[in-house]
């Protein structure tokens, strides 16, 4: 609906919004629906935790915006009330090595950063093992995202040294969490054998939402972030029916705020269709937006590489990505492999006449929307 100046017009300081911020991705909801089993199994693997036991370590895997980050924010948020239990929740797209990983649980046990040098990966962990018995506090760690642990081939060793820590400092108790949105990887199958042996995790999977649970959880969202009758029904179905689409609940999420902008911009009090259509366009590139926000540089240049040479042949690519980062074909094809397995490209190989079998390359979203994100 169209402002107009019979009072559907906004003033400059109003807004359509009660609570911006339940339109963040990293919200955490007072209720959580449609995951009462997943919350349940994690509850259940964390418990011993409480009574001072080492928990249950868990394997969360899920297609992106199932509610899995959410739900380990939940329980952890419970746990923090018991004096017994530190937990710690690490972003491995942000922390994607052993060192980074363990300089995160320091920060979590002692409330300040490690110093950013001269402190050994020996000494770092001596210091967090030590505070844990001298405080008899169980540790739990989450390490959401592993799959960039995995991608760096630092998943093992960080593992092995979380796993094994009560072997090498008596006393210390820790649990470990892992959460991956990578249905392709295979954890344990990718883990080196001497960590395969001591981590055989409780499995908790998290299917995408249907339409109906879409619409349930965006239409709560929406009656705490929005004032009362800025969206109706019908422009709220729409909302679910493209996030459906996705299967990713963040999309909606994020679909809901930039609607909510929209109308503000034509100082509209409700949100209308035409809203969340042109919102919809920017929106559905949330999963894309947050995988090239995890890359580093050098992983950046070959992405823009590729979309600036969409359709040509591997060689072709490689030769630019090597003259602008003067990096050699190993990292080039580690940097391939990482992007594929984040579903930023597709590859296949195939057949090339005269030259046998060569890798094809292919941007799995539109390259003008890749460069804008870039």
């Amino acid at each position: 609906m169209t402002g107009d100046a019979d009072g559907d017009m906004l003033s400059w300081d109003e807004s359509v919004f009660r609570d911006e911020s339940v339109f963040e991705i990293d919200y955490v909801p007072e209720t959580f629906r449609h995951r009462e089993t997943q919350l349940e199994s994690l509850k259940y693997a964390l418990r011993p935790a409480v009574r001072g036991s080492r928990p249950l370590n868990t394997m969360v895997r899920g297609p992106p915006g199932t509610g899995k980050t959410t739900a380990v924010q939940k329980l952890f948020s419970e746990l923090r009330t018991r004096t017994e239990v530190r937990t710690v929740h690490v972003n491995c797209q942000v922390d994607s090595t052993r060192y980074a990983v363990f300089s995160r649980l320091f920060e979590g046990i002692f409330d300040y950063e490690p110093p950013s040098s001269g402190i050994s990966f020996k000494k770092l962990f001596g210091q967090i093992t030590d505070r844990l018995v001298d405080d008899d506090e169980v540790l739990v760690v989450a390490l959401d995202d592993v799959n960039y642990l995995f991608y760096e081939n630092e998943a093992s060793d960080t593992l092995y040294s979380l796993l094994r820590a009560h072997e090498a400092h008596a006393g210390a108790k820790i649990g470990v969490i892992i959460v991956s949105s990578d249905l392709s990887l295979d954890a344990i199958d990718e883990l080196d054998s001497r960590v395969q042996s001591v981590f055989r995790p409780e499995e908790v999977y998290f299917p995408v939402y249907d339409v109906t649970e879409i619409y349930d959880i965006l239409t709560e969202r929406a009656a705490r972030g929005f004032h009362d009758g800025v969206i109706e029904t019908a422009e709220l179905e729409l909302v679910a029916e493209l996030t459906g689409e996705s299967g990713d609940l963040r999309v909606g999420i994020d679909l809901l705020r930039r609607a909510g902008l929209n109308a503000e911009m034509r100082a509209s009090r409700t949100v209308a269709a035409e809203d969340v259509e042109s919102a919809y366009d920017k929106s559905k590139y949330v999963h894309l937006s947050r995988s090239l926000r995890g890359l580093s540089d050098s992983e950046r240049g070959l992405v823009r590489v590729l979309a600036e040479h969409d359709g040509e042949r591997a060689g072709t690519v490689y030769e630019a990505f090597h003259e602008e980062t003067d990096l050699g074909y190993t990292r080039y094809s580690e940097i391939i492999n990482k992007l594929d397995r984040l579903g930023v490209i597709e590859t296949a190989y195939a057949d090339v006449e005269g030259r046998g079998r060569s890798r094809e390359l292919t941007l799995a979203y539109d390259a003008e929307a890749i460069l804008d994100r870039l």
